[in-house]
């Protein structure tokens, strides 16, 4: 695939981008570099090969999944201008 200089045009206004038209082709070169690029990746046999995390190996941090309430109710609803019976108290929108 080859992309003219109509076609980087139209790529820079769809990213609204302002190129001057004296610098398309030279986006166009860059544009059909990149595309060049990614046909080289894809001719890479990956198969087997498992995906990766890092670079380096390690393991990640992890903490437990518990589920908690929180423990911060009283200072989450003394921000709220209305609360009762440990909730946020809002108008009544709906009849």
């Amino acid at each position: 695939m080859s992309i003219d200089i109509e076609t980087a045009a139209r790529v820079a206004k769809l990213a609204r981008i302002k190129v001057e038209q004296d610098q398309l082709p030279e986006l166009a070169h860059a544009f059909n570099d990149i595309l060049g690029f990614i046909e080289q990746l894809n001719e890479v046999d990956v198969d087997g090969v498992e995906p990766m995390v890092s670079v380096t190996p390690m393991r990640l941090k992890r903490r437990e999944d518990a589920v908690t309430d929180g423990g911060m109710q009283d200072r989450i609803l003394s921000n709220a201008p209305d609360a009762r019976e440990g909730f946020f108290a809002v108008p009544k929108v709906v009849e």
